[in-house]
């Protein structure tokens, strides 16, 4: 697997950083007084960072993916949970089975009630969580989210796979490149209240008003709620409303796989572009049949791995989570806290023909 040096991370961690938007969509609407006092800005401004603590031994943390059965983050929570390892502490994975808005209120209670020094939340949806997570806070367990974010006052961190921005903006200016820049267009989304996905389909919205896509056309943002059988379901319809659709973008890897599997089987291989998110392993075959020519992701095991870091500079009492705070996240090298709690992995990473055998994961 290839990995970028610790030095480069750092100067895009930084520069990331300091030009993310992405948090200011997520923020909970009709936050109080008393709400702001239990969130992420007020917790840090109340606590004092001690940037020389060293890592506490025997910190347990626990991460809640969006799904227990999603391979995606699965790469991702193992990735941390070996981390822990490396610092003296113990790592774990529980969540649910289904990506329902509410579905992992119950998981957080408990990992709660079994004081765990820290709870990592890929959420579902940014404000079911809120109510147990600042609970969380309140007992003086640490709350990060990755992945997908929470409402920012509900957690002390969010680990961001790369700026959210430039994601969105990417998948758009990539297929255009494809298409010509002509044609229908769909986007075949994981749950409709999922943060991260969202907010790249607003900046996809966003880029595709820009004048060199006044010829391509969004018709539909199908949701497939990341389950395989219903986005390939999903794939199948999209082709039978829009028998002339030129393009689909998966932002996420469950649904990429799911519309390859159905294009690639399909009289619309080679006619259809599809491109977004996914992993190089599930990928790979399609890339080689020609059902798509190329698609991005980071790394998920250096997600996981910096959130592990960065839950366990939180624990120790490293940073607080206030912007500007430095940590060191392992063999990744140095961090910064970005507004709003943020911390960036990196930029995505363009698989093809050409690199794609270059990564295993």
């Amino acid at each position: 697997m290839m990995l970028r040096n610790a030095a480069g991370r750092r100067a895009v961690a930084s520069a990331a950083a300091a030009v993310s938007l992405a948090l200011a969509l997520t923020a909970c609407s009709g936050t109080t007084k008393d709400s702001e006092e239990s969130g992420s800005a007020k917790a840090g401004s109340s606590a004092k960072a001690d940037p020389d603590a060293p890592l506490k031994k025997g910190l347990k943390l626990a991460f809640l993916p969006k799904q227990i059965n999603n391979p995606y983050e699965k790469i991702i929570d193992e990735a941390g949970i070996a981390a822990a390892k490396e610092y003296g502490g113990t790592g774990k994975e529980v969540g649910p089975s289904d990506a329902s808005a509410s579905s992992q209120v119950s998981y957080i209670n408990t990992l709660i009630q079994q004081r765990q020094d820290a709870i990592l939340v890929a959420a579902n949806d940014p404000n079911a969580v809120c109510g147990p997570l600042k609970q969380a806070m309140k007992k003086d367990i640490k709350v990060v989210a990755y992945d997908s974010d929470t409402a920012k006052d509900c957690r002390q961190l969010f680990i961001n796979q790369a700026g959210s921005e430039e994601i969105g903006r990417s998948l758009v200016q990539h297929l255009g490149e494809q298409i010509g820049y002509k044609g229908k267009v769909a986007i075949l989304s994981a749950t409709q209240n999922a943060t991260n996905q969202n907010t790249w389909i607003e900046y996809m919205k966003q880029e595709l008003k820009l004048p060199k896509y006044k010829d391509m056309e969004l018709v539909k943002v199908a949701y497939g709620d990341d389950a395989d059988q219903k986005s390939f379901q999903q794939t199948q319809g999209l082709m039978q409303a829009y028998p002339d659709l030129k393009g689909i973008i998966s932002p996420t890897t469950v649904g990429i796989a799911a519309a390859a599997r159905y294009l690639s089987d399909s009289s619309y291989k080679g006619k259809v572009v599809l491109n977004g998110l996914g992993t190089p392993n599930q990928m790979r075959k399609y890339i080689k049949n020609g059902t798509l020519e190329q698609f991005s992701l980071w790394n998920p095991e250096e997600l996981g791995y910096l959130g592990s870091y960065a839950a366990a500079a939180l624990a120790s009492g490293q940073i607080t989570g206030a912007e500007g705070e430095k940590f060191e996240a392992g063999k990744l090298g140095e961090y910064t806290v970005g507004k709003d709690g943020e911390v960036i992995l990196g930029e995505p990473t363009v698989f093809d023909a050409k690199n794609i055998d270059s990564f295993d994961f």
